[in-house]
This record gives C-alpha cells, sequence and structure tokens, in this order.
C-alpha cells in the first residue's frame, strides 16, 4: 500500500513538473504565483511531499491548466481509479465536479471522508472563498481556531484564506460538496 501512494505522489509530482517545464515556468515564478516555497515545489515535483487539494487547486491556477489534470490518475490507470480516488488523501477522496474548468474562478468537489477521519497534520488556506453542503455523515470544519459542526443537509460558507480542515467525527463515511471560489 504504501508503494501505491509513493506511486500517486510521483505521478503528480511528475504532472505538475510536466506543465510548468512544458510552458517554460521557472520554479521562481511558480513560488511568487503561488507563495509556496521552492523547497517545497521541488518536493511535491519529486513526489516526497502530499500536497492536499487546495495546493493543488493553487498550482493549476498558477500554472493555467485544468486542476482535474492534476487531480485524476492517468488514463492508463483506468481500473484503479475508483481506488485512487477514495485515497487521493491520507484520509479523503475527491472527485472534480468540474472538469475542463481550466483558468475558472469556481471549482465543485465530492468529498469523501472515512469514519472518524480527518487529514492528519494538514490545514488547507488557499485565497478565496468556500462553501461544503454535507451529504452524508457529521463533520466538524474547523476555521482558524473556530469549530463548526455540521450535520447531512446543514452547509458552511467562510474565508478560505484562513487556514481550514475536515474532520469527520460520525461512524460512517461522510459525503460533501465542497465550492471552491478562487479570484
Amino acid at each position: 500500500m504504501a508503494r501505491k501512494k509513493a506511486d500517486k505522489l510521483v505521478s503528480v509530482g511528475k504532472r505538475i513538473k510536466q506543465a510548468r517545464t512544458g510552458k517554460k515556468y521557472t520554479l521562481d515564478q511558480v513560488a511568487n504565483e503561488t507563495g509556496f516555497s521552492i523547497d517545497y515545489l521541488k518536493k511535491i515535483e519529486a513526489g516526497r511531499e502530499a500536497p492536499p487539494v487546495g495546493t493543488l487547486l493553487q498550482l493549476a491556477r498558477a500554472l493555467e491548466i485544468d486542476s482535474g489534470f492534476l487531480l485524476r490518475e492517468p488514463e492508463a490507470k483506468l481500473e484503479s481509479r475508483i481506488k485512487a480516488h477514495i485515497k487521493r488523501t491520507e484520509n479523503y477522496a475527491y472527485t472534480t465536479l468540474t472538469p475542463g474548468a481550466e483558468n475558472k474562478h469556481l471549482k465543485a468537489f465530492r468529498v469523501t471522508i472515512g469514519a472518524q477521519q480527518d487529514h492528519k497534520g494538514v490545514d488547507y488556506h488557499h485565497e478565496g472563498e468556500e462553501f461544503v453542503y454535507v451529504l452524508a455523515g457529521k463533520i466538524q470544519v474547523t476555521v482558524g481556531e473556530h469549530v463548526n459542526t455540521l450535520a447531512e443537509g446543514e452547509s458552511l460558507h467562510f474565508n478560505s484564506g484562513i487556514r481550514h480542515k475536515l474532520k469527520n467525527i460520525s461512524d460512517k463515511r461522510a459525503e460533501l460538496l465542497v465550492v471552491i471560489y478562487s479570484p
């Protein structure tokens, strides 16, 4: 299992590097567009760092590419795509609902979080706004130091420039609709 996760990280990193070098962007340029350090960008491109979805969205915008290019598995791995989405990060699955939305300000995702799971050690923050709607389960959305508890059918709209993270606090899988606006 660790091997599959490592392969996935390298795959995402290669796609980022491919997009960056294909457009002849330097690491300095991408760092200035995203605010990420060059060291962090190198780790992502080398597959040594697992970027959260907010980071992938910022990179896609800076590289002027469709975020789906970074979030999906290559077509050659079609049979493993479902498994890849289920393990997109340590405990989250992201499925884009807006494929082909390159250079768009609005992105939508279906996010699945395993029972009693959170995204270990990662807080998201990215310029713009975020809307979370709970399709199933019960979650906590921590925005800064404020903890919001949402059940099925409830929603939250917040400034995504503030560090935030999600946690499933129920004993069943949580499913969310997450819409992100980036200026």
